[in-house]
């Protein structure tokens, strides 16, 4: 039977995971997901696509506070009460809105990168939404996240992608919120929905990938690359990229917790339960 091996968190998006042994899913994803983001003067957000120093930053959650870590820097404490200015912010082509950090967090996040930049955080109500091409009618609020609220990955998608690869990469590198295993490899390409006791978490659209995997997540550096061995089997050509993963919306489940090593079932496409 599958089971819910691995779950993470990224507070401060493109930041570092904070793995967990259970989450609590809420209206745009797990808690406290992507609800902090890096923006540039224009308000437009940074990622280890640009800005791989970001990978430095290591975030943890108190009972009051998300405290962001990183070499050579106090630690920056950033209440999770909503406040600050509210600001105009851009995450892709969805025009959106933050709550900017303040002068000091600011000043904190520009030396991690070596860039200026000011760091904003979510407010309690954002309005944007998945796209309802893929997510369907029902609308899919989102945080900070690239576009839908759950990344899910596969181990043995990964086992089979490290088979062909000269040197193994970890799946940090592909910064997921759940890693299944108990799969065939690349089974969910064809999963419509995966079920963990009152939880349903439907899968929508293939993860296309970016430089981003080839990036080490403890040291911020650019390293073993796996998108050309990836080119090799899994380019997509309808999305024109290289996809691993799938991103998920919540079919059912808000309010409820998601364990780790918790049992899963799963219904394919094709109308096949396993």
């Amino acid at each position: 039977m599958p089971t819910v091996q691995e779950l993470f968190i990224y507070p401060l998006k493109s930041a570092r995971a904070i793995p967990r042994s259970s989450v609590l899913l809420t209206e745009t994803g797990f808690e406290w997901d992507r609800h902090w983001m890096a923006v540039d003067a224009r308000g437009s957000h940074l990622t280890q696509r640009t800005h791989p120093r970001l990978a430095l930053v290591e975030p943890q959650m108190t009972a009051d506070a998300l405290v962001l870590s990183a070499p050579d820097l106090p630690p920056l404490r950033l209440p999770l009460e909503p406040a600050g200015e509210a600001i105009p912010v851009q995450v892709w082509n969805d025009r959106c809105t933050g709550l900017d950090q303040g002068d000091v967090a600011a000043e904190w996040i520009s030396e991690v990168l070596h860039d200026s930049a000011r760091l904003v955080r979510m407010p309690p109500s954002m309005g944007r939404m998945a796209d309802p091409k893929y997510a369907g009618p029902i609308a899919a609020p989102v945080s900070y996240t690239d576009g839908y609220p759950i990344l899910v990955c596969n181990r043995a998608s990964l086992d089979a992608l490290n088979a062909r690869m000269p040197e193994p990469v970890p799946m940090e590198r592909f910064r997921p919120n759940v890693v299944v295993e108990g799969l065939p490899p690349f089974a969910e390409d064809r999963i419509a929905c995966l079920r963990v006791g009152p939880i349903v978490l439907r899968l929508v659209k293939p993860s296309t990938r970016c430089v981003i995997t080839s990036t080490d997540q403890r040291t911020g550096e650019r390293t073993t690359n796996p998108l050309p061995v990836l080119r090799e089997f899994r380019f997509d050509r309808k999305l024109r990229g290289v996809t691993f993963g799938e991103n998920a919306v919540i079919a059912a489940g808000q309010g409820a917790y998601l364990e780790r090593g918790a049992d899963c079932s799963v219904d394919y496409e094709d109308g096949v339960d396993e």
